[in-house]
């Protein structure tokens, strides 16, 4: 007897990680790969590259406008919580939900993010596990239950 699967119908969620860390990459994108959400995942390793996808500069001029945001916040180049501000402070990418997932669980973080109206704060787990899970928990939360914009 042969399995059949299902294909999601409609587009994918376009998905922008922004993460520095290659491991980190590696096991959200292993993570979103096993979803139950068809998904296109996008990744940029700075805040630069962030907002050069965002504004669609450079090499980013065909890119797909993001359904929502994983961003982390310790950044080279350009700080995540610069980034969340900009997003935030501009008319048209302030819709994009943003889930910060960041190692960070410092208290002056997690108020300056919501006072940047940050969408969601997530804490890193150290565990490969505990971080699959978590990436799993916000796929199926923000991908499946929330309606986006």
């Amino acid at each position: 007897m042969s399995k059949q699967t299902t294909q999601p119908i409609g587009d994918p969620v376009e998905i922008l990680l922004v993460e520095d860390n290659p491991g980190d990459v590696r096991l959200a994108q292993e993570a979103l790969e096993d979803g139950k959400v068809r998904n296109h995942l996008n990744v940029v390793r700075d805040g630069m590259e962030a907002m050069d996808f965002l504004y669609k500069r450079g090499a980013y001029s065909d890119v797909k406008r993001p359904d929502i945001i994983l961003l982390d916040l310790n950044l080279p180049r350009k700080d995540g919580r610069e980034v969340l501000e900009e997003i935030k402070s501009n008319e048209d990418l302030r819709k994009i939900p943003v889930v910060v997932l960041t190692t960070s669980d410092a208290e002056k973080d997690i108020l300056r993010a919501y006072d940047l109206s940050v969408n969601c704060y997530v804490t890193k787990p150290v565990d490969f596990n505990q971080f699959i899970d978590i990436i799993k928990k916000v796929e199926e939360f923000w991908l499946t239950i929330v309606k986006l914009p």
